[in-house]
């Protein structure tokens, strides 16, 4: 990735440090997804060992974006600010110690940063500002370091970093070394998974001994996490984690009935006579022997609790139902049409000791087969109950992947797209020879995702009939919220309009091809005009937007949507929910930032007449 920094100047905004605040806002769900973290107090350091005063708590931070390490701060509490000196600049140790541990964090790194979580204190996952990096390394965002000796090293498998001053998530699964009674190791640490920003950069990775400028040179099964403190500056909130023992549920005395069955609803099987009933020593759809069938396995046996208290079981069905019974509890009960992307979760209170379980699979779907199902509980670290031959997943071989390349110009490919669990249906996805695309909704009229690297996956498109018709693309993607993005509004209180995503654009003109081969979209809001032009920013990974209307009407555009919309010192916004910048470059009507009860919103009034807009998004 190409990219440099300059920062944006804009002429009719600007706020003091003071007004930078971090908000949260959770995310309403029905069922939750997994069990709930232990979350580590950054109201003060009282969670922390004493260290140097380098380290603080804050309430916000903002990072201008042209200045080497420098960030600013707010006073407060939720955010734990590093800010070494030559005399301070001691590390950070927690007051847990962890073996096998799941670890969530946000991190924001300044222009030219670098730190380092050390599990254990001793295996470093690095925290660096990998902007500009376009081959990483493991010096980069993510990375796993190298030992003393040079040895190890474990570079990421694509820059997923972000801008400085932008929020990263990470999420880190992390097993301790393994000792016998008498010491000796008998396994290696091991980073079960590294994910950055939602990419899977790292996957069972083992590392033989403690990484370079690690708190001590022993292994140990239990020692406490570190958070470097000595090389740069660095911001953290959300830090949470789960701790995990060797505890696992057992099945046992399993048995099996298989029913010819086309049903959706799962219906009572004592109505139902089945075709065979035999034992087995696992639970899986592989069972089914026959191709291109519908069936319904009904799985009865022993559930062997190996502690009390909180369980959360979920199962993944390609395209199918299932029933999850244990004891008296009915724990997931599906019907209907699931693909793997919709998984369905249940929670129960469990004792210790046997307890009788029946799990029901419904395939009902003759072309599609297979379903996982999973649990976690109190100190046990999620796992399978089902077999790993149950999810048939098609296999793809790099022979038979249709990618859609660019060379030295730009390049347009029409296709479905999902976007937050939802097909559209109406995109073309564009691909420029400076390797920064994006993808937008034609009926929406809005931008749906920016990425860079490679450009498009076209398999599924094409590729076995092309039965999911959807393309995918490549790279570090961000995604946006990719709601209609311009509306004629009675008053600046007015709902925003709803797109019904399954109908035909209304308001869509289709589009025109500039000088330089990208698309000019055309759209007809309420007898207004609008012009709509996207292209990646110069030596910058990110795209500039040129909006044009003429029309007897004014218009409003909104530029962006999130769980919070911060205006930052230097007149940008940082759209937290999807995480990067907004930078308006023309002067005009300043931008309101409005809740919707959900969230907040970027919204900019464009008067009737010839007027235009221009602004970029920085990722």
């Amino acid at each position: 990735m190409k990219n440099s920094i300059p920062i944006i100047a804009l002429v009719f905004l600007f706020l003091s440090c003071k007004d930078v605040k971090e908000t949260e806002s959770a995310e309403i769900s029905p069922e939750p997804d997994v069990l709930p973290f232990t979350e580590v107090s950054l109201h003060d350091l009282s969670a922390f060992r004493a260290t140097s005063s380098n380290w603080k708590v804050v309430r916000g931070v903002f990072v201008d974006r042209s200045k080497d390490k420098a960030i600013e701060s707010t006073e407060g509490s939720g955010v734990l600010l590093n800010i070494p000196t030559e005399t301070e600049k001691g590390h950070l140790l927690t007051d847990f110690e962890h073996g096998d541990i799941e670890l969530e964090v946000d991190v924001m790194m300044p222009k030219g940063s670098n730190s380092g979580l050390y599990f254990q204190g001793r295996y470093e996952v690095q925290l660096f500002d990998s902007w500009e990096t376009s081959e990483p390394t493991y010096g980069d965002m993510g990375g796993i370091y190298q030992r003393d000796n040079g040895e190890e090293g474990y570079p990421p498998k694509l820059n997923a970093a972000k801008a400085p001053g932008l929020w990263q998530r990470l999420k880190i699964v992390f097993h301790a070394p393994r000792f016998d009674a008498s010491g000796k190791k008998t396994k290696n640490a091991q980073f079960r998974e590294v994910w950055l920003n939602g990419e899977l950069i790292h996957k069972d990775q083992e590392v033989s001994a403690p990484t370079r400028s690690s708190m001590a040179n022993d292994e140990v099964a239990k020692a406490p996490l570190m958070i470097q403190g000595d090389h740069g500056p660095v911001a953290l909130k959300n830090l949470k984690y789960k701790l995990y023992g060797p505890d696992k549920i057992a099945l046992s005395k399993i048995s099996v009935g298989e029913y010819d069955y086309r049903g959706v609803k799962i219906p009572d099987l004592d109505t139902l006579q089945p075709i065979r009933k035999f034992e087995t020593d696992s639970i899986s759809s592989a069972l089914i022997t026959e191709n291109r069938v519908s069936r319904l396995l009904d799985f009865n046996g022993i559930l062997e609790v190996p502690v009390s208290g909180t369980y959360l079981f979920d199962t993944r069905i390609n395209s199918g139902g299932s029933l999850l019974i244990i004891g008296n509890d009915t724990i997931i009960d599906q019907d209907g049409k699931y693909e793997l992307d919709e998984p369905k979760t249940g929670m129960v209170e469990l004792e210790k000791g046997e307890l009788p379980f029946r799990f029901v699979y419904n395939k009902h779907n003759q072309w599609r087969q297979g379903f996982t199902l999973s649990y976690e509980g109190p100190n046990m670290e999620r796992r399978p109950l089902s077999s790993p031959g149950s999810l048939l997943e098609k296999k793809e071989s790099e022979a038979n992947k249709i990618l859609v390349e660019v060379g030295d110009k730009v390049v347009m490919q029409r296709g479905f797209l999902m976007h937050n669990g939802s097909k559209r249906t109406h995109c073309i996805s564009v691909g420029s020879p400076d390797k920064v695309h994006f993808a937008y909704d034609l009926a929406a009229g809005s931008v749906l995702a920016g990425w860079s690297g490679d450009f498009f996956d076209a398999t599924e498109m094409w590729l076995g009939r092309g039965i999911e018709q959807l393309g995918k693309p490549l790279g570090f993607t961000v995604w946006f919220s990719g709601g209609p993005q311009f509306a004629h509004l009675e008053s600046k209180e007015s709902p925003w309009p709803v797109h019904d995503y399954g109908a035909s654009p209304q308001d869509y003109d289709g589009y025109e091809i500039d000088g330089e081969g990208f698309p000019v979209f055309l759209r007809n809001v309420s007898g207004v005009h609008i012009k709509d032009k996207l292209l990646p920013l110069d030596q910058e990974r990110g795209l500039k937007r040129k909006i044009e209307i003429e029309g007897n009407k004014e218009i409003w555009h909104k530029l962006a949507v999130g769980d919070s919309v911060v205006k930052l010192p230097d007149g940008s916004y940082r759209i937290d929910g999807a995480n990067y910048f907004m930078a308006i470059a023309t002067e005009g009507t300043p931008p309101e930032i409005r809740s919707n009860g959900y969230k907040e919103e970027l919204l900019v009034r464009l008067p009737s007449g010839a007027q235009g807009l221009e602004y970029n998004i920085i990722w």
